[in-house]
């Protein structure tokens, strides 16, 4: 089948685990067709070089969201629509550029003084619409209106060129003005200026720009009209051209997210530089998409339980969630031997510095397990992470370090030594990430904002005990095989760090148990294993073909099987509509198994039918020889009544 995988600021040109994740599940699925969508966030990821991908990779399309919109694509635009908008499609923006505002700046009428929506986000409780939600609630009125003016906007786009200028217009600007200026307005927003209105418009024109691109099909290319199923990796931008494949084709969508992206926006917005009124309208919008993307995705795989609590919050139906967890490759681990049960003293901690990592609160309760431990030493081994406060933050911890542990040494003569050392994978001493786990004899985590801890399952896969902090899915990937305590606690954190440093035989019996249950829950088999039990389960829900189904590859070389058998097969069980009415089984001719005694045909129903749908209702009328009862013939032309006629 053809996959669409939709990515933003990953696959195929980014690196980290995004890309890591993506590339091991495409390689995984050697049996299915892909096609990636990708948007980009910045312009360090465009100049990167372009990797090599897999032969059933077929196509790869590209989008930044960031910077002016990309003339490539405006030039396509202009090419196949032709026409700029003209007044009657400026009054259409309006509407429904109205719709989508109003959706997610105003508190829904009789929905309370919070709307109902934490932080002006996604509501909770019961998915905002679908089937199952209630038919005319203040949640479910805003989640119609934000579907009205979402996808209004995107039928605008297939029909005119103009939209993101129409979104970065003065009438788009007046249009949220009077919104945040309204009654009903989010209590946040009711205070934006002129630059704040201007800074949301821009941002909103860069998150609604998979609307204006041409990855929906025309005359040249099908786009995602050409897919079985679009996979979105994320939420957010990501997902957008799987609404709108799933509105104009009704291709289905499933929905992966090892990070939730409205968590992410929200953490990313609160370490901004950006206005309150804007944090608060950027937040509302992530979330009210994000609503409507549980809404309508066929499937959600939260990759652990910490992200399925954030998506059941912000709105998505809990029959239609499914973990699945990450797939790491656990191949470089392998060779890292057991934790020997000697009388090792070294703490590891490996990830990326910055603050949400508390390694000060680490720092402090190594202090303690010196009191305890005095031989015992601390690597903490790692970059700056993204943060921008990451470089500031590692050399305060370097500083702290030094006046915690002073350097120690054993008589006048001996050059002395710190118990903490802050190193790098590639460095000397740790030339690989393995050896980084092998060096220790417990690692520990001391976070307290983490999503699913992919140091800790390193060091599972390493034999290594671990105490961590309950922060994130750590609960859930660690079972019973180490120690958690609470996060902001370094008293604790030291006590169960001195506990498995003082018992050798404890460490080894964790260890191993850390290791059977990483193999078993978290490696790349089981995770390709699962996506593909899930792709042939959504696309038996959905069995209607694309109307469009390509024969050959980039190359115009031929592709065997592209097309499948039964649809070479004539009748109506093997295409519908048209096609099924175009199929018909010749008449005058009674099969064998059909045949009664002495050669006389059986009593059977007419041989083929088909449907002609008129105003009133459906005729029936027959295509070959109706057989009567008793075997004769009647008239062709006599209209069937029914099948229990006969």
């Amino acid at each position: 089948m053809r996959i669409g995988l939709l990515t933003e600021g990953g696959y195929p040109d980014a690196s980290g685990e995004s890309y890591a994740w993506c590339d091991r599940l495409v390689r995984g699925l050697t049996g299915h067709d892909f096609e990636v969508y990708a948007l980009s966030t910045d312009a360090r990821q465009e100049a990167r070089p372009r990797p090599e991908l897999p032969d059933h990779v077929s196509l790869v399309h590209r989008a930044p969201l960031w910077g002016d919109f990309p003339a490539g694509h405006r030039r396509a635009a202009e090419e196949r629509k032709g026409r700029t908008p003209g007044r009657r499609a400026r009054r259409r923006f309006a509407e429904r550029f109205g719709d989508l505002v109003t959706a997610f700046a105003t508190v829904p009428a009789g929905s309370g003084p919070a709307g109902g929506a934490p932080h002006g986000g996604a509501p909770t409780g019961d998915p905002p619409s679908g089937p199952d939600s209630a038919p005319d609630t203040p949640v479910t009125r805003k989640a119609d209106r934000f579907a009205a003016g979402l996808y209004g906007l995107a039928e605008l786009a297939r029909e005119h060129c103009g939209l993101p200028a129409m979104l970065r217009s003065e009438g788009a600007v007046r249009i949220l003005e009077a919104v945040c200026h309204g009654p009903r307005a989010l209590p946040a927003a009711q205070g934006a200026q002129v630059n704040d209105l201007l800074a949301v418009t821009d941002r909103l024109e860069l998150a609604l720009r998979p609307l204006s691109l041409d990855w929906y099909g025309d005359r040249h290319t099908p786009g995602l009209g050409g897919v079985d199923l679009c996979h979105a990796t994320s939420g957010g931008a990501a997902a957008l051209p799987g609404l709108l494949a799933k509105r104009f084709f009704g291709t289905p969508l499933l929905v992966t997210e090892y990070g939730v992206r409205l968590r992410e926006h929200y953490l990313a917005r609160a370490a901004s530089p950006l206005s309150v009124p804007v944090r608060a309208l950027l937040a509302a919008f992530q979330g009210t998409l994000a609503a409507e993307t549980y809404a309508q995705a066929a499937l959600i795989t939260p990759g652990n339980t910490h992200a399925r609590r954030w998506q059941e919050r912000c709105g998505a139906d809990r029959a239609r969630l499914r973990t699945v967890y990450p797939g790491m490759d656990a191949a470089p681990f392998a060779a890292v031997a057991d934790a020997a049960a000697d009388d090792s003293k070294t703490l590891v901690w490996v990830g990326t510095v910055e603050p949400a990592k508390d390694l000060i609160a680490l720092l402090h309760a190594f202090a303690e397990v010196r009191k305890a431990e005095p031989a015992a030493t601390l690597r903490i081994i790692g970059g700056p992470g993204r943060d921008p406060r990451a470089p500031g933050y590692l050399a305060h911890c370097r500083v702290l370090a030094a006046q915690l542990f002073p350097d120690e040494a054993a008589d006048a003569r001996t050059v002395g030594e710190n118990p903490v050392s802050f190193e790098e994978i590639g460095s000397p001493e740790v030339p690989a990430l393995e050896d980084a786990y092998a060096s220790g004899a417990v690692v520990v985590l001391s976070s307290v904002i983490e999503g699913f801890p992919r140091s800790l399952v390193e060091a599972m896969f390493c034999g290594r005990a671990t105490v961590s902090t309950d922060a994130g899915a750590v609960c859930e990937v660690i079972g019973g095989t180490g120690l958690v305590v609470p996060p902001r606690n370094p008293r604790a954190l030291a006590e169960a760090c001195a506990a498995l440093l003082a018992d050798p035989d404890r460490r080894a019996r964790l260890g191993a148990a850390a290791r059977a249950r990483a193999l078993e829950l978290f490696t790349v088999e089981q995770n390709v294993a699962a996506f593909r039990g899930i792709y042939l389960e959504l696309i038996s829900r959905a069995p209607a073909r694309p109307a469009v189904c390509r024969t050959r590859d980039a190359h115009g070389v031929p592709r065997p099987f592209a097309r499948p058998a039964e649809s070479h097969v004539p009748g109506r069980w093997a295409a519908t509509g048209t096609a099924a009415r175009a199929a018909a089984v010749p008449a005058g001719r009674t099969p064998s198994w059909a045949a009664g005694e002495a050669g006389r045909p059986a009593a059977v129903p007419v041989a083929a039918e088909a449907r002609t749908e008129t105003g009133g209702g459906d005729v029936v009328r027959e295509r070959g020889q109706a057989v009567r009862r008793d075997g004769t013939a009647g008239n062709p032309a006599w209209p069937a009544r029914g099948r229990e006629q006969w």
